[in-house]
């Protein structure tokens, strides 16, 4: 047996059922998103679908909507969470930070995100609260807008909430494996904390934050609940467009929900494609 297939072939029984009804359904979608569909009497393959919806305003809003949240909400999150991750490594209570604290927001679902922050940053919630008794404002409604608003505000908050913890995490982990070694020779030269985290650390982290970013962005990207539940009434994201467009009465409508989520699929393959070829420059350095 070829050695480099062995690993393959191995894990094949616990993948071969997962992998083929991803398959299958990526290839309904694919042939939905052209136009047949001969449930609902669409027989003929047709780029017509395509054209209205990459030529459609509201589309393009969606799109540019979903990059904002998304490459906001991951750039945020990535330097939060290895400066945090940094620091984690500084403190004396890293065992209690790092078994505790950080933890919970990765283990809570999105869902009960969304509850939290909607409880503490919408016009009724506990921060507008307190600063009316603070006297800060004058009426609730005087609080910034910061769920359903056009700018995504609560939906990135909880991004924020999700993210940072599992950056931090992830960087963590990497920081704390890399040899102590380097740093005290680095001391011994004369170099400043500052100076070994960005000529030693940070580069030696960096497959991981990419890595990391990569991961956020794209399932931030794909994401329906948050910003299903947060988000405002347009522009919408992609997710919540193509689930609009799914659930329409008309079933030969189908085919526009089919045509995004094929945009998001493409999209979302191409940014592995990218995150592959930066690991591979990396390490060939």
């Amino acid at each position: 047996m070829n050695e480099k297939l062995k690993p393959y072939l191995l894990i094949m029984p616990a993948t071969i059922i997962p992998l083929g009804i991803f398959v299958a359904a990526v290839f309904i979608v694919l042939i939905q998103s052209f136009g047949y569909f001969p449930a609902v009497g669409l027989n003929e393959f047709t780029l017509k679908y395509y054209i209205d919806v990459l030529t459609d305003k509201s589309f393009l809003s969606s799109l540019r909507f979903s990059f904002y949240v998304s490459l906001v909400s991951s750039i945020v999150s990535t330097l939060v969470g290895v400066m945090l991750a940094y620091l984690i490594l500084e403190s004396n209570h890293t065992n209690f930070i790092k078994d505790t604290i950080y933890k919970l927001p990765i283990i809570v679902p999105h869902s009960v995100g969304v509850i939290l922050v909607y409880t503490i940053f919408a016009q009724s919630g506990m921060l507008a609260r307190v600063l009316h008794f603070l006297g800060m404002v004058n009426q609730s409604s005087d609080f910034p807008a910061l769920i359903y608003d056009r700018n995504g505000i609560g939906i990135i908050i909880v991004y924020l909430w999700k993210s940072i913890p599992f950056i931090a995490f992830s960087v963590y982990t990497i920081l704390g494996n890399i040899n102590d070694k380097l740093s005290q020779v680095a001391l011994n030269l004369g170099a400043t904390k500052k100076d070994i985290f960005w000529n030693i650390l940070l580069p030696l982290s960096m497959p991981s934050i990419i890595s990391s970013f990569v991961i956020i962005f794209t399932f931030s990207f794909g994401a329906f609940e948050v910003p299903y539940l947060l988000g405002a009434t347009t522009p919408r994201a992609l997710p919540v467009r193509a689930y609009i467009e799914y659930i329409n009465p008309d079933l030969t409508n189908r085919p526009y929900s089919m045509v995004i989520n094929m945009v998001l699929t493409i999209i979302c393959v191409f940014l592995v494609l990218i995150y592959e070829k930066i690991l591979k420059s990396i390490y060939k350095r």
